[in-house]
């Protein structure tokens, strides 16, 4: 089976999600991701019950938020999840968006880049050597971990624009990416992780790109696309996300206000299982390492969770 991850956030019920956990580690999927959403269970606790559920699946963040956790908050976070799941965890950290971090949090998002340099050397260095001394201009960190930690644990994170994935290709393990489509990926991003590879005196090997992939195995294509299509048009909304998809080509139908049916099938897979399989096909050709499949459904004809993560097993 080639490489392939599963997005399996938490839905209505706790068991449920769970149990989608163990059918993805049954279908052989190697990890499994989850983001924090700001109305959403507690991801990194989520994971924990994934954890205690399943035997060998991997267990990924894509992402949480920075802002919602000191840097040494994070580390003791992922040390103690690591060390709970026996090695299998994934740390992958975000900015997140102004509008959730300024209006919902209070707090000031200035200066990104900079902001996940610093955070990201205060993570490394507390995971890699059992503290940090570092004084930044947002963040700043000086302890010590005692409780056991593995110094390799891979941290990625989420980045759309050149200088951000420049930082990923530098001082990160791996990209984690969403709605990007592979002619993005293809032209933009493996080119600026490359730079910032290059930056660190590294190559793409061992560098992972993860990029989540929605699918929809369904028999009314129709509706599955109605159902992506606000999907597409809430992320459009958001600057970061509309810049990115601006620059993917996307830029003249957005303005018009539209989503268009050439510009879903572009960032999904929704239909039958070739359409499911052919867009993790393509997202591999454009240069992710690892794609991770995201099921949605929320209409009738949609096939389910298990059993879109079927169709794309043979992609």
């Amino acid at each position: 089976m080639a490489r392939l991850a599963a997005f399996n956030p938490a839905v209505r019920t706790l068991e449920e999600s769970v149990n989608r956990a163990r059918e993805a580690e049954r279908l052989g999927y190697e990890s499994v991701w989850v983001t924090q959403l700001p109305d959403a269970r507690d991801a990194a606790l989520v994971l924990a019950a994934y954890a205690a559920a399943t035997q060998w699946v991997r267990l990924g963040t894509g992402v949480l938020p920075i802002y919602t956790r000191h840097p040494t908050a994070m580390a003791q976070m992922a040390a103690t999840l690591d060390e709970l799941s026996s090695g299998r965890f994934i740390l992958g950290i975000g900015v997140s968006h102004k509008v959730t971090v300024e209006s919902m949090w209070g707090m000031k998002l200035e200066r990104p880049v900079e902001a996940m340099r610093e955070y990201l050397a205060i993570v490394r260095a507390s995971l890699r050597d059992g503290s940090a001394s570092f004084e930044g201009t947002q963040f700043s960190a000086h302890w010590s971990y005692s409780a056991p930690r593995r110094g390799g644990l891979p941290v990625m994170i989420s980045a759309l624009n050149p200088h951000m994935l420049e930082l990923a290709g530098e001082a990160a393990d791996g990209v984690v990416l969403w709605m990007c489509s592979p002619r993005y990926i293809r032209d933009v991003v493996v080119p600026h992780l490359t730079a910032g590879r290059e930056k660190a005196g590294k190559t793409l090997d061992g560098f992972e790109v993860v990029a989540a992939v929605p699918v929809c195995l369904t028999g009314d294509r129709a509706a599955g696309l109605a159902i992506f299509r606000q999907t597409v048009e809430r992320y459009a909304n958001l600057p970061y996300y509309r810049r990115m998809m601006d620059a993917s080509g996307f830029a003249d139908d957005l303005a018009a206000g539209h989503v268009t049916e050439a510009m879903m099938d572009e960032l999904g897979g929704i239909g039958d299982e070739s359409q499911v399989r052919d867009v993790v096909a393509r997202y591999r050709e454009a240069g992710v390492t690892l794609p991770c499949v995201g099921p949605f459904g929320g209409h009738s004809a949609a096939a389910g969770f298990v059993p879109t993560l079927e169709a794309a097993v043979t992609a």
